[in-house]
């Protein structure tokens, strides 16, 4: 799976770079474990899909774009967002339905999007950004640029018409996407097994699209990874595709019972989670302390309750803004 993936972007894996890596991930995992406390105590309302356990997916991946790559997700998309460098005070915000949020309140959990960051949103239609992707690719052919697009979708998506139709277009026209498919082993709660009959990867080459299939709990995998679908597309080669698997603590939504899923396979999974995978490798590689880690730890911890803060003092937005944001013409009729 991915194995001798080379490193080809010009960024190294040293020490400050795996520093980093650990310190996104250890801020994604407390900042959704924040998020289900505020969900149980009503500060955040609506659906919430929380990212726990995925976060290697977002910060392998993202960390490898440029800032002019641009980002389409799914609706569990707060790690991204963190993973991409927005303010972990403005998503809080945001969750909470706050004016100084992403979105000014109006998008919450599955709607966070900045265009500063050229990250074009999350997605609530399981692969309704799939042809947004393929729109974008096409931006950059037409514009002659070589910025790519990262287009991350669930496993839940694949199924759907959406999927087939942008990987065609993208195949066809050989525009710079890389899909990137989050494959955590459930549908909403139907094992993957269960719903289709074949591997993910092997569905692009039905396409014509080069695919690979990698270890979505191992951060350094998925970077290197994502680095060679980068190049892939930049030298005008078309889109590219990669599988990551990896698996989701949480259940599907707070919503979730979890009845389809033992106890003892989330624990399974907790084995290889990739927090302790990158903290142990540095450990073993001298790249990292006891004492390191700790201030890591404390400082997202800091971090996440300043968001919280932050959150709960901006205001909720006035009924007098009910229209504002919604279209020109209702604007102008108002």
């Amino acid at each position: 799976m991915g194995q001798g993936i080379p490193e080809i972007a010009g960024k190294s894996l040293n020490g400050d770079l795996q520093q980093q890596f650990l310190y996104e991930m250890l801020l994604i995992r407390r900042f959704e474990e924040k998020c289900a406390e505020m969900y149980s105590l009503g500060k955040i309302r609506g659906f919430l899909h929380l990212y726990t356990g995925e976060e290697a997916c977002a910060v392998g991946a993202i960390n490898a774009l440029r800032d002019d790559d641009k980002i389409v997700t799914h609706y569990r998309d707060h790690g991204h967002a963190l993973a991409r460098g927005i303010d972990a005070n403005r998503i809080m915000a945001e969750l909470f339905a706050r004016v100084d949020g992403t979105n000014k309140g109006r998008g919450g959990s599955m709607h966070i999007f900045d265009v500063d960051s050229n990250f074009l949103g999350g997605y609530a239609i399981v692969a309704g950004h799939m042809p947004i992707a393929t729109g974008l690719g096409l931006a950059a052919q037409f514009t002659q640029k070589d910025w790519a697009t990262l287009c991350i979708f669930g496993d839940g998506g694949v199924g759907e018409g959406e999927f087939h139709e942008a990987l065609n277009l993208a195949a066809i026209w050989k525009l710079p996407v890389v899909w990137f498919c989050e494959n955590n082993g459930y549908g909403m709660g139907v094992p993957f097994d269960d719903s289709l009959a074949n591997d993910v990867y092997k569905i692009a080459a039905a396409y014509q699209i080069p695919s690979v299939r990698i270890d979505g709990m191992d951060v350094l995998e998925v970077y290197s990874a994502t680095q060679l679908a980068l190049a892939h597309c930049r030298e005008g080669n078309g889109p590219y595709f990669i599988e990551a698997l990896t698996y989701r603590y949480r259940g599907h939504s707070m919503a979730d019972p979890e009845l389809y899923r033992t106890k003892e396979e989330v624990e399974s999974f907790r084995q290889k989670d990739a927090i302790q995978r990158l903290r142990n490798s540095m450990m073993a590689g001298g790249l990292l302390d006891e004492s390191g880690y700790n201030a890591l730890v404390d400082r997202v911890e800091s971090e996440v309750d300043e968001a919280v803060a932050f959150a709960d003092a901006s205001p909720e937005p006035g009924l007098h803004t009910l229209y504002d944001h919604v279209t020109k013409e209702r604007e102008e009729s108002s």
